[in-house]
């Protein structure tokens, strides 16, 4: 299936990946956006993207569409632990409720994010197939989202297609400056670092993630899509990056000299990802998907507005 002239359904289509989303799909399809504002704001939307400003729990959404791509959520930890309840209710419930509509309205093709954080901490590249654990709230509705996903599946033949995605970021310049604090931390970095403040870091700085720019994740949900895909997919690059380098590479792309400050990390250890890898071989070989974007040029981008 091509992603041309299509209807298309982005939930939390006016957050951060959501609207990067929806943006270049309605350059060439009929694309609709369900967005709570909790995180999203239509301003990150083109004039060629209907909005709803509406939630995924309610009833009637506008899923007589031939994809959806379903990333609302409760996307982190912390925003999940201040309300265990309403997490499970916006990305568990939310979830099925929306793939239940669609269903019902005849669309069989639904790309939804899961996420890469059930890999724990892993300093080498995490493949799909591996073992899973659950330690926060956030990642019990992730993981529930993947089997009622395999319900929805074996049960009703449809193509259901669980992206976790690994560390996405995109900088201020971008959609993510709405996110404020739950931005990535290279656009937190980024953006503290160019008005000469201090750019706070966890423990030691040594933690590492695999930082992915949006426009791979953007690719990469499209592929998903057009391939009709079904089953768990990663997108990440397979390379990890410490909090320490990346405000080393920051500091050289800005051409400041700042000094990280050290804090005990908020988070406890044994719940925190101090170390995240993906491992893309299943994309890579149902699509062909590969990351185009390098770490210096992902890092050039998120400067460029500062320089």
């Amino acid at each position: 299936m091509q992603l041309t002239e299509k209807r298309v359904l982005v939930t939390g289509g006016a957050g951060f990946i959501g609207s990067n989303l929806a943006n270049h799909l309605a350059e060439e399809n009929d694309v609709i956006v369900v967005d709570d504002g909790y995180l999203g704001t239509a301003e990150n939307l083109t004039d060629a993207v209907d909005f709803h400003e509406t939630s995924v729990l309610d009833d009637d959404l506008p899923t007589d569409v031939d994809v959806v791509f379903h990333l609302a959520a409760l996307s982190s930890y912390k925003m999940h632990e201040e309300n265990p309840t309403k997490g499970a209710r916006v990305n568990v419930e939310g979830f099925v409720n929306t793939v239940e509509q669609a269903r019902d309205d005849g669309c069989d093709t639904v790309v939804y994010a899961s996420t890469s954080s059930i890999y724990g901490n892993r300093t080498e590249p995490s493949p799909v197939t591996m073992d899973v654990t659950v330690n926060t709230g956030y990642e019990a509705s992730k993981l529930a989202r993947e089997r009622y996903a395999e319900y929805f599946a074996n049960h009703y033949d449809m193509n259901m297609a669980g992206m976790r995605f690994f560390s996405v970021y995109q900088g201020y310049g971008g959609a993510e400056e709405h996110k404020k604090e739950y931005a990535n931390v290279i656009a937190q970095f980024a953006d503290d670092m160019d008005k000469g403040e201090t750019p706070v870091l966890y423990g030691d700085g040594t933690q590492t993630r695999d930082f992915t720019h949006v426009s791979d994740i953007v690719r990469g949900l499209e592929l998903a899509a057009e391939h009709q895909l079904t089953g768990i997919y990663n997108l990440g690059t397979g390379e990890s990056y410490d909090f320490n380098t990346v405000v080393e590479m920051l500091n050289e792309e800005l051409g400041t000299d700042i000094e990280p400050e050290y804090i005990e990390n908020p988070i406890p250890d044994d719940v925190y990802v101090h170390d995240t890898m993906a491992d893309t071989t299943a994309m890579y070989e149902a699509t062909g998907w590969e990351p185009e974007i390098s770490f210096e040029e992902g890092l050039e981008r998120v400067c460029r507005q500062y320089t």
